[in-house]
Formats: structure tokens, sequence, C-alpha cells
């Protein structure tokens, strides 16, 4: 136990000082109150997925679908209205509201459309088109087609162009590394990882009637740090490691 926090720590020291640019936000709880609704990883059909924190560099190539009439009225994951007319597009990771730059590789058509909603959650699918998109794309007929899309940015107003929003990457982070029933095995690990990070503390969560002892370990001033140290977390013996927000 004594030899894998060390090697843990030494990596760790180690991250965070060369820290790379962070490309996704981490696996952040409801109670993240740094994170907008939106940015918060969420489950469909057992499967997790996690928000990008930033599209800078985005870009993906699969297979696109499109979403019509059945939906047509209907909430979207931003709280806009689907509308099947407008060129929109629904993703699983990338921020809602940012622009997205697709092209039809079997017939070279381009488009640009926001991204209001999450999916399409069927394997191998990137993205689903709005009717609108899909049909100025040539993908209405077939129903699916091959892309390339590539995020371009959030658009400025009467500007024409795109921005990147402001950052969010500054604050006061943790790492939750562990959630158990009874208060004495969370409060062993606190302890153990105190000795070594300075810093470790027990949160008491009701879980649908169940109550949880969380058991946070680190201090870290930007998302960015936080998130390196999740997964260095999750590499070392705590798979279920994600960076929370520090009230």
């Amino acid at each position: 136990m004594g030899k894998r926090f060390a090697l843990l720590l030494i990596c760790l020291l180690l991250v965070n000082a060369c820290a790379a640019k962070r490309s996704n936000v981490p696996n952040s709880p409801e109670t993240n109150k740094k994170l907008k609704a939106s940015q918060r990883p969420y489950t469909v059909y057992g499967q997790r997925y996690e928000p990008l924190a930033t599209h800078e560099g985005f870009v993906q190539s699969g297979i696109a679908s499109w979403y019509g009439k059945d939906f047509h009225g209907k909430k979207t994951s931003n709280g806009e209205t689907y509308d099947m007319h407008a060129m929109t597009a629904a993703h699983k990771t990338l921020p809602l509201g940012v622009y997205v730059k697709v092209r039809n590789r079997d017939n070279g058509r381009e488009a640009v459309v926001r991204v209001n909603d999450r999916g399409p959650f069927v394997k191998g699918r990137i993205i689903d088109l709005s009717y609108s998109a899909a049909k100025n794309l040539g993908v209405d007929i077939a129903g699916t087609a091959p892309v390339r899309i590539e995020a371009l940015g959030y658009r400025e107003d009467g500007k024409g162009g795109y921005k990147t929003p402001e950052s969010y990457d500054n604050g006061n982070y943790t790492v939750q590394v562990g959630a158990f029933k009874e208060y004495v095995n969370a409060r062993r690990l606190s302890e153990e990882l105190k000795k070594i990070f300075g810093f470790s503390d027990l949160h008491l969560t009701n879980v649908n009637g169940e109550f949880f002892y969380r058991v946070y370990a680190g201090k870290y001033t930007s998302l960015r740090s936080a998130e390196t140290a999740e997964k260095n977390f999750a590499g070392h013996g705590y798979p279920g490691s994600f960076a929370v927000a520090l009230d």
C-alpha cells in the first residue's frame, strides 16, 4: 500500500507541474456547482458520457444520421424546442451551443449546424442532424452518411464569426477517489490520503435514500490540474475517481 501511494504521489506531482491543455470535463457529480448542467457527465443506456470542456481543435470522422418529425416540438438538451427545419444537430460530448461544420464525405457537401441536443446513442454514429441539415447535406434519403465534423466555436452576434467562451478553468477543486457506506472504511482511506496529499475530507451524501461517505483528496486551483489528478488516481487503483468543485 505504501509503495503504491508513494508512486501515485510522484506521478501527481510530475503531471501537475507539466499538465497538458485539458480536452474534456472530468466526471463531475451533480453537486459540482462550478460546472453548468450541460457540462456535467450523464449516463444513457448504461453508458457514461463526459461533455468536453472546450471545442478547440475538435475534429471527428464517422457516421451521421438524422432525426425529424417524431421529435419535432420536443425539448432538446439545452432546453430549446426542437425544430426539424432549423440547422441544428445532436452530439454526445461537444459543448451545447457550439457551431460545427459538417462535410458529407460521399458527395462533398458542407453545412454549418449548431449543437443543441445530445445524441445519437447508436453505436458508430457521431452526430444526429436535423431534417434540414440532413437535406442540405444529402443525408435525408439514405438516412446515414460518412461525415467529417469540425467544431468552429460560438457565433458572435452581428460579426459573422465565432468565438471561444470565457474560461471556467480557474477555481477550487478536489478529487473524489471513493464512496463508502461504512464510515470506518471511508475514514481509513481519508486518513491515508491526507498523509500524502495534505488534504482529504469526507462528504456525506444521500443517494436515493442511501447514505454514502465520499472521500475527497488533494486541492487544485484549476479544473485542468484536477482533471489531471483524477486520471492519475484512476490509473493507480481508483478507477471511479472524478474531480469536484470545493464550495
